[in-house]
């Protein structure tokens, strides 16, 4: 089975891995009852996560987390997209309590949903996520309000695993996060200060 591929400007990269963030918004950890980290906290997905479907169901109801999605390039973060990190909530609670990994809940097939990559020249801080569910505004943060800017969590990864050409940095997610419904009409977009760089849509499957 041939591995899953992104496009960058017409060209194809096949991921070896997706290194995702999580608790990196400070709303977002406080929605969901969890503690602020005194490290960044870092889990993977495998080239399998990757897809264009959104799903509302693996085994269990699936919850959608937006995020600013980053394609290394020549050793840089040179692509940015708009993506979906689908969890497994309840899973992933009776994992944490365990103290337990969250890959089952986190890295199962289909659950980085990502769009195209497009290049950017601009300061990461102008960098934000827009994500629209059946025409409402559900969710809307970006850079500044990180509690690990790109800049930073590109060094921290590199310091305990190489950043390999086509690779992906999901950045975590802003408040609003919620339960994907059978139906619903997805659009995630990627803003530059007003200028939309990437726009997708989604219908939930």
């Amino acid at each position: 089975m041939p591995l899953n591929q992104v496009t960058l400007e017409n060209q194809s990269f096949v991921p070896s891995k997706i290194l995702c963030v999580g608790r990196n918004y400070v709303a977002h950890i406080e929605e969901l009852g969890n503690e602020v980290p005194e490290d960044m906290v870092v889990f993977m997905k495998p080239n399998a996560s990757l897809s264009r479907q959104l799903n509302s169901f693996h085994e269990e109801p699936l919850h959608y987390e937006a995020e600013l999605c980053f394609l290394i390039k020549d050793g840089e973060f040179s692509g940015v997209a708009i993506g979906l990190d689908l969890t497994k909530r309840d899973m992933q609670s009776a994992l944490k309590a365990k103290g337990l990994p969250w890959e089952r809940a986190k890295a199962f097939d289909g659950s980085a949903v990502i769009s195209d990559f497009v290049a950017f020249e601009c300061d990461f801080k102008e960098l934000s996520l827009e994500l629209w569910i059946n025409d409402e505004l559900i969710q809307q943060g970006g850079v500044e309000l990180m509690l690990y800017p790109p800049q930073v969590i590109k060094q921290e990864l590199s310091k305990f695993t190489s950043l390999e050409e086509g690779d992906i940095v999901m950045t975590g997610t802003p408040k609003g996060v919620g339960v994907v419904h059978k139906g619903d009409r997805f659009v995630g977009r990627v803003l530059q200060g007003d200028h939309c760089l990437v726009e997708q849509n989604w219908l939930a499957q």
